[in-house]
Formats: C-alpha cells, structure tokens, sequence
C-alpha cells in the first residue's frame, strides 16, 4: 500500500474514531490492519517527532519569541485492558484511564505531550514534559528550547518544582491551593484549554480503544502534528 493511502486511512479514523476492521476500502483506504502496522512502525521511528519540528519553527519565525508555556491534562477512559499506561482515575470513582499531559506556548501550539495512567499525579510530567520540548528556531540566535515563563494549575503547586523551574531560568507562574477562583491566572490559562478543546475534536483520542500504548500514543503524537500544521497554515 502506498504511504499516502496509508496515511489517508490512519487519518480517517483518527478523526472519526473508527473501529481499523470497519475502515471502508471503497474509499480507497485499503486494508485497515495495513494501515494499523503502518502506524506502528512511523511511531517506533519516529516519525510524529521529526514532523512536528519543522512547522512548529515555522511558527516561530512569525509569532514573537518569550512566550510562556503552560501545562494541563485530560483522560481518556478505556473500553478495553490496555497496558501499564492506564491506571484507576482517583476523580472518577477508581474507573481505569489515561491522562494526556500537555504543553503549549502562548499562541497555543503542542510543544510536548505524554500519556500516563490517570492515577499518575500531574506534577509528575512537569520536568519531562519540559525536556521534551524540541528546539524551536527563531529569528535571530540560536533556538530556543526552554519558555521565559510556565502558567499551570493547582495541581501543580509544589515549591520543589518552583525551585526547580527557577534553577532552569524558567518563572513559576503556579496557581496555588486553598486560594480562591478568579485571581486572574484563567485569563492567560485559556490558551492551553482552547488546544485540550483541539484534541478532542478528534474523535479516537476521547475514548480509548487501542490496547496497546504506542499505538495511542501515535494517534496522540499524529493529532499533535495536525494542530501545529493548521496553525502555521493560518499564518500563511
């Protein structure tokens, strides 16, 4: 099968959340195991990884450097066992799921996403999420890999990791425990709601079918791809 037909079928369900079995062929798609083993193998090469980098530059060289970055987390409840990356959600009454733990920057591009179980706590992903941030070129200079600034909930509000993120050169701007709603963090916060709102519009990430973990994370990775694309599209 050719990789563009190939590609054409992974997005079709990506974005209708199609079982792979009942992907239709008459659309040219060919066989969806095809296409599953496909996606598989991009995955384990790397493949999302490498393509998001280049529009993500892109990005950058339109958008004003120094903008912060924020992090934030949604679950995916599965529909069957899945492997060592679900785990039982304490908010959700012990139901097995998994978090998506994001980062963007201050137009609302994906710098880096992971998946854990949902009974992973958030605060966890905070330093990996910020080594996995690609270089992004700017301007002029060398590119930058990490924000000025970091805006995040209460669930992650630790003065370990403030420490941490001031020893990175990055300021914490963490919203705190016990505090009242409307101290003015949610003005900034929106951007990385708006692109949680982007991921579920595809329709395979909000519920979890994939037993194994790489292959979700594909999905994750692809979509990832997707909203960086659109967005340097619309600065063209």
């Amino acid at each position: 099968m050719p990789d563009r037909q190939a590609l054409c079928g992974i997005l079709f369900v990506l974005h209708t959340g199609i079982q792979w079995e009942y992907l239709p062929q008459e659309l040219g798609f060919g066989s969806g195991m095809t296409c599953w083993r496909r996606l598989a193998a991009w995955n384990e090469a790397g493949v999302w990884d490498r393509l998001q980098r280049r529009p993500a530059g892109e990005a950058a060289l339109e958008e004003p450097a120094g903008l912060g970055a924020g992090g934030d987390r949604l679950l995916a409840r599965p529909r069957r066992s899945t492997g060592p990356k679900s785990g039982p959600s304490p908010v959700d009454r012990a139901r097995p799921g998994s978090k998506h733990h994001l980062i963007v920057d201050g137009q609302g591009i994906p710098l880096a996403v992971s998946l854990t179980g949902g009974n992973r706590n958030d605060i966890t992903q905070l330093l990996p999420l910020l080594d996995k941030i690609p270089a992004v070129e700017g301007r002029v200079g060398r590119p930058r890999r990490r924000p000025d600034a970091l805006l995040a909930d209460r669930g992650y509000d630790h003065d370990k990791y403030r420490r941490l993120l001031w020893q990175r050169g990055i300021r914490p701007v963490i919203a705190k425990r016990g505090e009242p709603h409307g101290t003015g963090l949610g003005i900034f916060r929106y951007v990385v709601e708006r692109t949680i709102a982007w991921l579920h519009g595809f329709r395979r990430l909000r519920i979890r079918w994939e037993r194994r973990d790489d292959i979700h994370e594909a999905f994750l990775g692809l979509a990832v791809c997707l909203i960086t694309h659109r967005h340097v599209q619309r600065l063209c």
